[in-house]
């Protein structure tokens, strides 16, 4: 499940109650369960469990799965049970768009080199972060329509929280995706979110945009500027 769409639709369908309740049973049994357990564990009608686990698996909640509840094989065995269990994917919901997992993520990797280079850590996570932008750029410039290097550059910070307002010839990131980490660690935020988007704007256009510290109330620390005015 990806996109923020998604994750909204994830998160939407356990606010009904029944179908919360029936989440929140199979996760908490450590074995996959069956409609008819799962209906009786909560107190409502089969039907009524099965269109609700349905549900769940349908938007990457909940994995079904087919298995003899009997154990046995073989002719008089019985058909298989579908049966749920907790799907491996996470979902979260952040408003604004906050990016703490891939704040761990890129700290993980800078910390692993440097353990094993003997290097600076604080290098090492710049080299991360500017390597995950890079992979940024690769992506929106994949199949991209013909369009402006500033809407690619944007499109790809959009798609991940940073918010970005084109004013002409220079871009605000209004939204800073690891704002209380940034709080806490200025310093090591702001260098790594300028060696991301960066790494992102230089693969895209390094040729007419270029990034700089440019710290506000309320925003990310990086601004984007191009060579020329962006308006038509």
């Amino acid at each position: 499940m990806s996109g923020f769409a998604d994750r909204v639709t994830g998160i939407g369908l356990l606010a009904e109650p029944v179908r919360r309740e029936l989440y929140l049973y199979v996760c908490t049994q450590p074995h996959p369960v069956g409609r008819e357990e799962a209906a009786d564990a909560v107190g409502v009608p089969h039907h009524k469990a099965k269109f609700h686990l349905d549900k769940l698996a349908g938007e990457g909640l909940l994995v079904a799965e087919f298995a003899r509840l009997t154990g046995r094989t073989g002719p008089g065995s019985g058909r298989p049970s579908k049966l749920y269990r907790r799907s491996a994917d996470e979902v979260a919901v952040s408003l604004p768009d906050r990016e703490y997992e891939l704040a761990g993520r890129l700290m993980a990797e800078a910390i692993a080199a440097s353990a094993r280079s003997g290097g600076s850590a604080i290098a090492a996570l710049s080299a991360a972060a500017a390597e995950r932008g890079r992979t940024w750029a690769a992506e929106a410039r994949a199949g991209a329509p013909v369009e402006r290097s500033l809407d690619i550059a944007c499109r790809a910070l959009a798609e991940h929280g940073y918010e970005p307002r084109i004013d002409r010839d220079r871009v605000t990131l209004a939204n800073c995706p690891f704002h209380s980490l940034s709080a806490s660690h200025t310093e090591m935020v702001c260098g790594m979110n300028l060696a991301l988007v960066d790494a992102l704007v230089t693969a895209v256009d390094g040729a007419t945009l270029r990034c700089r510290l440019d710290p506000g109330d309320g925003r990310c620390c990086v601004v984007i500027d191009a060579a020329e005015p962006t308006s038509s």
